[in-house]
């Protein structure tokens, strides 16, 4: 919480609110403790608390003038109160749903939706599923074991994703921020995904010091696929009965994107990729 806030500090000036930036060179960007302080309506030395981790337990009041003063979004406000409630040890006002296994229901939907490449996925976007066209949509995404299927991972990891994604920069720092959200309420199996790509990827590292924060909530993405060229797909994420989250990719029938997903479809067809969502295909598993 005390890193979110000095973050979050840093990146408003003093004439974002209304400010005088006073004389000389500030050592900082940012606000002042003092500034931000008098802008919430609370002491400095108990704001100096809370970014010293002195004071892990701030009242919901101080914690909303907080993100007033800072103009937090939403995303970024409903943020601070998990990470509040996480330095103060109580349980997550947003307790993380665990991911019952993907089953029938959910493997029938994924079959029904095609051509549109879809998946289902856990909070850390853990690939717990997918049609043909998904596994398709990504090349190189079963490439690894069912269990290690990630696209976060893929995203920084993968060399196709740096061409098949047109605005890499604009997905990739979206994954991470999505990834912020789920860190206060996962925080171990967050931790371990964050180390590994920490070292692997410091593209990924420079986006985590960030410490920005969405909640994805659907949007339209740009690729530039090897077989069916460049595309621009709407998606929608779903939130299922069992946990899990069902992003689907789609396009309006009789659309050139529309037409571009059904040549997906064949080429998937082609490759006998297949997760099980359907009579004859291979399970995520691979067996």
């Amino acid at each position: 919480m005390a890193e979110y806030l000095r973050s979050r500090r840093g990146r408003i000036g003093p004439a974002d609110v209304g400010l005088p930036t006073g004389p000389g060179t500030r050592r900082a960007p940012g606000l002042r403790r003092e500034e931000l302080a008098a802008l919430a309506g609370v002491s400095v030395d108990y704001y100096a608390r809370i970014e010293q981790d002195r004071e892990t337990a701030p009242s919901d009041a101080v914690l909303d003038a907080l993100a007033r003063a800072l103009r937090l979004t939403d995303d970024e406000h409903a943020h601070l109160f998990a990470l509040a409630d996480r330095a103060a040890g109580r349980s997550p006002r947003r307790r993380p749903a665990v991911p019952l296994p993907v089953g029938h229901g959910l493997r029938l939907l994924l079959e029904s939706v095609r051509p549109g490449p879809a998946y289902v996925l856990n909070d850390l976007n853990d690939v717990l599923a997918a049609n043909p066209e998904g596994l398709a949509l990504m090349p190189g995404l079963d490439d690894r074991p069912s269990g290690r299927r990630n696209t976060v991972r893929y995203t920084f990891l993968h060399p196709a994703a740096r061409t098949l994604f047109v605005d890499w920069e604009r997905v990739a720092r979206n994954c991470v921020a999505h990834l912020r959200t789920v860190e206060p309420s996962a925080p171990a199996a967050t931790a371990a995904l964050v180390a590994e790509l920490r070292v692997a990827s410091p593209e990924f590292a420079e986006l985590w010091d960030r410490h920005e924060v969405l909640v994805k909530r659907g949007g339209v993405t740009a690729f530039a696929h090897p077989v069916i060229g460049r595309v621009t797909l709407a998606n929608e994420i779903l939130a299922t009965a069992q946990g899990s989250r069902l992003l689907l990719y789609q396009a309006a029938p009789g659309t050139p994107e529309h037409d571009a997903l059904v040549l997906l479809a064949m080429t998937a067809a082609g490759t006998g990729a297949g997760t099980g969502t359907g009579t004859g295909a291979r399970r995520a598993d691979g067996r």
